[in-house]
C-alpha cells in the first residue's frame, strides 16, 4: 500500500493516476474526502499529515509514502518517525531544485512548501528515502499568465529575458511513482527540470504557437507587477522573494538535466507539450 500525502494538488493528484493506472494499491489522504474526486479504486481518507495524531490509522499497512512538504509542514520528521514505527519502509520526498538556498530566498516557502524540512526529515528518518528536487512547475503559468492570454494577446510581467526549465508535473508524478516503486533511485537527492531552459517572453511566445495566436510579452517594472500582485491578494513576502529571485537570475538560463529521460526512459515533455494538455485554460 503506497500512501500520498498531498493527494489532490498539482502533483499528487497525477502521483495517484500513474500509480492506480498500474494496478498499486493507493490510499490517499485528504482533509476533504467528499471533494477529492480521484480514480475509482483509490482508497480515500480523512487525515492532516501536518498534525500526526490524526495519522495513525492511516498509515496501517502502508509500505511506502509520497511525503509532499506543502501537506506535511512542520511536521516532517514527527510523521516520519510515526511512519516507521507503523512499518511504513519508504519515502520519497518532494523537494525543490532550490532547496539549499538561503530560506529566505525561497518563494514558495512562504506560501506554505517546506522542502528543506521534507527533504531532511526524509534523510534522517531511517527509512530507503529518495528526494525529488523538482524545478519550477509550468503550471505556476496558470495563475498569473492565462487571465491575462484569455483578454488579450499581451502578457505583462517583469523579467522577460528570466530563464528556467520548467517541469510538466506529469514528469514529475512518473519520477515520483518509479521511486516509491522501485530501489533504483534510493538514497538520492534527484535533480528534475525540464528538458530546456526558455525566458518569460519565450514561454508566452510558445503558448501563442500552440493556441494560434500571436502572444507577446511585456517587460514591467517590478515595482508595477509587484502592486498588482498584492491587489491579487499574494503575500507579500512571497512576492517579495519571487521578484529578488528574477533579479538574481535575469538572462543566464538555470541549469538544465536529463534525469527525467534517464529515468523514465524517454526525454522530458517540452513547455509546448504542457500547454498542448492544459490549452482549455488559456482560452475563453
Amino acid at each position: 500500500m503506497i500512501l500520498v500525502t498531498g493527494a489532490t494538488g498539482t502533483v499528487g493528484r497525477p502521483l495517484v493516476g500513474v500509480l492506480a493506472g498500474e494496478g498499486v494499491k493507493v490510499r490517499a489522504v485528504t482533509r476533504d474526502p467528499q471533494a477529492a474526486g480521484l480514480p475509482a479504486g483509490v482508497e480515500v481518507v480523512v487525515g492532516d499529515p501536518s498534525r500526526p495524531d490524526t495519522m495513525g490509522a492511516v498509515l496501517e499497512g502502508v509500505t511506502s509514502l509520497f511525503l509532499h512538504p506543502r501537506a506535511v509542514g512542520e511536521a516532517a520528521a514527527d510523521l516520519l518517525a510515526l511512519a516507521k514505527e507503523r512499518g511504513v519502509g519508504r519515502v520519497v520526498a518532494l523537494s525543490a531544485v532550490n532547496v539549499d538556498d538561503d530560506l529566505a530566498d525561497q518563494p514558495s516557502r512562504f506560501q506554505g512548501d517546506r522542502n528543506k524540512e521534507a527533504e531532511d526529515a526524509a534523510v534522517a528518518s531511517g527509512l530507503d528515502w529518495v528526494s525529488l528536487r523538482s524545478a519550477s512547475f509550468a503550471v505556476n503559468t496558470l495563475r498569473t499568465w492565462a487571465p491575462q492570454v484569455r483578454a488579450g494577446d499581451v502578457v505583462r510581467g517583469p523579467y522577460a529575458a528570466f530563464a528556467e526549465p520548467l517541469i510538466h508535473e506529469g514528469d514529475l508524478a512518473e519520477v515520483a511513482a518509479r521511486a516509491l516503486l522501485s530501489a533504483e533511485l534510493t538514497f538520492q537527492k534527484v535533480r528534475l527540470t525540464g528538458p530546456r531552459s526558455r525566458s518569460h517572453e519565450e514561454l508566452v511566445a510558445a503558448i501563442g504557437e500552440v493556441i494560434g495566436r500571436p502572444l507577446r510579452y511585456q517587460e514591467v517594472p517590478p515595482e508595477a507587477f509587484e502592486q498588482s500582485m498584492i491587489q491579487r491578494g499574494l503575500p507579500k513576502p512571497f512576492i517579495e522573494a519571487l521578484m529578488a529571485r528574477y533579479a538574481r537570475g535575469a538572462g543566464p538560463a538555470e541549469g538544465v538535466t536529463d534525469e527525467v529521460e534517464k529515468i523514465l526512459g524517454r526525454p522530458a515533455r517540452t513547455f509546448s507539450e504542457w500547454v498542448a494538455d492544459h490549452a482549455a485554460a488559456f482560452q475563453n
